[in-house]
């Protein structure tokens, strides 16, 4: 029997992979479901925590599967109660994941749904002119293992469950798709994490091919369109993968996944002034809309340190929202959690990531006797 290939790091352990392992080092096959439990229900970080396995066993595993353990390097806390993670990887690239609870229920009950905002890569290649993710470029995928540590780091560190899941974080999570398909399976499954596919959406800026792939895979997740333009003109302006993959290709393969699927797709809008928030533009996205059957979610834009973007005055977002509701279109106009903390993909990467760079360009400054202006 030829053992398959080791997961990328303990959050990324399968029963398949357990089983072949576990066999090969004459290990009984009780001891898989030990180990998945301590991973996934008691979730536990390190091999060692893992008690009730003989401690060679312990060593062995620890061998052939790397931790691989997220670091909190910050959180910060938002009026709302967003909370923002900066997470530290093995090789030391840093990744953000949002923590979103939902409003609070009737009768002031703590709310019944947690949602976690995941990454899917290191920075992104896909260049939205408005997203902070793409401004330092594109480093590497995410592997399965720190895609679903994400989670698991979130919740350790919080005490919380989260039972519900958005790939709107940084990165383009369909340009990792085998690594993402990997995750998922880990997420949804019995032994894994047991997030229902139904509280699991997928955001793409627009690879139609990999949403028809999506379309054929088991899972019904849900799948959201970061649209932010309703003409071909906009989406070339501020999207680059536009013009590989135009608004017809996009809505053909978003109409395969809703007539695959028999599922609502999402429409996420950023409004930016004097870009893609007008009229004309609303009643274009309203088409669109009432085409795929779609929801619409409006989103002010939030404001990003270096981009010259501004989000449009409130009045013009209603303007707009009324635009789509008198088409007959299913819409909401979000008033963004987390403004106060950074919250938009990648600003609390590109905010930290920057201050290292001013604390080891001053260290070399006054090593070398030259004085440095500080900057509160």
């Amino acid at each position: 029997m030829t053992l398959a290939s080791a997961p990328s790091g303990t959050s990324a352990v399968t029963p398949a992979w357990l089983d072949s392992w576990l066999s090969e080092q004459g290990q009984p096959a009780y001891r898989a479901r030990q180990i998945l439990d301590w991973i996934y229900k008691k979730r536990v970080a390190t091999w060692e925590e893992m008690l009730n396995l003989p401690r060679p066993l312990r060593e062995q595993l620890a061998a052939a599967v790397p931790e691989g353990e997220l670091t909190v390097v910050r959180m910060l806390g938002s009026r709302d109660t967003t909370r923002k993670f900066l997470l530290k990887l093995s090789d030391g690239r840093l990744i953000e994941s949002v923590l979103i609870p939902a409003s609070p229920a009737l009768y002031g009950e703590a709310s019944d749904r947690l949602t976690l905002c995941v990454s899917s890569q290191v920075g992104c290649a896909y260049g939205c002119k408005f997203c902070a993710s793409g401004l330092a470029g594109w480093m590497r995928h995410l592997t399965p293992a720190e895609i679903v540590g994400q989670i698991l780091t979130v919740e350790r560190e919080t005490g919380e469950r989260v039972n519900n899941l958005v790939f709107m974080g940084m990165g383009e999570p369909l340009a990792n798709y085998p690594n993402l398909m990997e995750a998922m399976t880990i997420l949804n499954s019995e032994w894994g994490l047991r997030i229902g596919a139904r509280h699991i959406t997928i955001s793409t800026s627009g690879l139609a091919p990999a949403i028809r792939w999506l379309a054929d895979q088991p899972l019904s997740v849900r799948l959201a369109i970061s649209l932010h333009g309703a003409t071909d003109a906009v989406r070339d302006r501020i999207m680059p993968v536009n013009r590989k993959y135009p608004l017809e290709t996009l809505m053909e393969a978003c109409l395969y996944y809703r007539e695959t699927k028999r599922q609502m797709i999402t429409l996420e809008y950023i409004l930016i002034d004097e870009i893609n928030a007008g009229v004309e533009e609303a009643r274009a996205l309203a088409e669109w809309a009432r085409k795929l059957r779609a929801k619409v979610n409006l989103i002010p834009y939030n404001t990003v340190e270096g981009l010259e973007w501004k989000r449009p005055g409130e009045e013009q977002q209603e303007q707009f929202l009324d635009v789509l509701e008198r088409a007959g279109v299913r819409a909401t106009l979000r008033r963004e959690k987390g403004h106060d903390i950074s919250a938009a993909c990648g600003q609390l990467r590109l905010q930290t990531e920057g201050e290292q760079d001013a604390f080891f360009a001053g260290q070399i400054g006054s090593a070398s006797g030259v004085r440095e202006n500080s900057h509160a």
